[in-house]
């Protein structure tokens, strides 16, 4: 036995979630190479001689892909029909319990064919169905939905020379809670704890702009969310970009980013080299900065309390300053033609159920 042979017994000797043969038959092993009989290690096993001789010759043939694998025609013969499956897989799919939950839950389907819930599990495994989940999505009726989409992906993977790309949102209604009472800490063996409720003690407004080409993210806190706040973020972005250099920013169609005084402001001719790019509708998740504020929600909000706006509004500017000194840049990781063949199979399957239930 090799030292990477015995290292990955030992690892597989120590595993809580891998099953109990392979557990078992990897002591086995381990204790047959330190010198100890077959008989002994039977008793230590609640097994046989004749299953440890087996054990190591099957070892010694294969190597550590024999371990706890059941060879053909041997264990619990299999019971239930393939019809029997076949049909628990209609029910999960297409009928919902009589006593009025939303899904099916592995005992409900088991009493429902008297058999047990672990063969329900392993059969929804087999197939890769969750009947207890469910995803959201989201189809854009934007008429000029494919164009936005090319623009925007364009400035992504193949941003215009001498230029600049900000991806640029607001994160609104970011809320200093504090709790009502003070939080438990961590210890060994149990995680910090936290009450449940909570008081406001105001909220504040969060803009920023992820430069795509650096990863700078350029932000401002403000008390309000207006036209007039929107323009005075883009004359903070225009002020920290060489005037040299064009200016595109990706952004989406709330009615503010398109409001009288941000319109007169980009209408001068000194603004020439800003360029706004406007995500299809019902898409923000295009913008590259919502992963931003995703990072800075887990890392600096969650699990945390405010007493006051300012001390909410410190937090934000601590934890965002290091990365702007550091700053990392984000990728599309999603083709143009991936997005488009993701939409056109959603919007497929959704032509076709809206069609069976008006029966047309």
């Amino acid at each position: 036995m090799t030292g990477g042979q015995r290292a990955e017994l030992e690892r597989l000797a120590r595993s809580h979630t891998a099953p109990f043969r392979e557990v078992r038959q990897a002591k086995a092993l381990l204790w047959a190479t330190d010198g100890v009989s077959n008989a002994e290690i039977a008793r230590r096993c609640a097994s046989t001689p004749k299953s440890v001789r087996r054990w190591r010759s099957r070892y010694a043939a294969e190597g550590t892909a024999a371990v706890g694998r059941i060879r053909a025609g041997r264990g619990r013969p299999v019971v239930l029909g393939d019809d029997v499956a076949e049909a628990i897989v209609h029910d999960t799919l297409h009928t919902v319990p009589e006593d009025g939950s939303a899904c099916w839950s592995t005992r409900s389907m088991a009493a429902r064919y008297g058999i047990g819930k672990d063969t329900v599990a392993r059969i929804w495994q087999a197939r890769r169905i969750r009947p207890w989940k469910v995803e959201t999505f989201k189809l854009s009726t934007d008429p000029s939905f494919e164009s936005k989409l090319r623009d925007v992906v364009g400035l992504y993977v193949n941003p215009p020379a001498a230029a600049a790309v900000f991806c640029f949102d607001e994160k609104t209604q970011v809320q200093a809670q504090d709790r009502t009472q003070p939080s438990l800490p961590m210890v060994p063996g149990r995680a910090g704890t936290t009450t449940h409720d909570y008081k406001r003690n105001g909220a504040l407004d969060l803009f920023a702009a992820l430069n795509v080409g650096s990863g700078e993210v350029l932000h401002d806190t403000r008390r309000s969310h207006t036209g007039r706040d929107v323009l005075a973020f883009f004359r903070w972005i225009d002020m920290h970009v060489d005037p040299d250099l064009e200016l595109h920013v990706i952004l989406d169609n709330l009615s503010v980013h398109k409001s009288q005084p941000v319109r007169d402001w980009l209408a001068h001719k000194k603004r020439r080299r800003w360029h706004l790019h406007f995500t299809p509708t019902s898409w923000s998740w295009l913008n590259l900065v919502e992963c931003w504020f995703s990072v800075l929600s887990r890392k600096a909000l969650t699990n945390t309390s405010f007493t006051s706006v300012a001390e909410l509004e410190t937090r934000i500017d601590r934890w965002g300053l290091p990365l702007e000194r550091q700053p990392r840049a984000l990728r599309l990781d999603q083709t143009r033609r991936e997005i488009l063949d993701k939409v056109a199979r959603g919007q497929a399957t959704l032509d076709r159920i809206i069609k069976s239930a008006t029966h047309h």
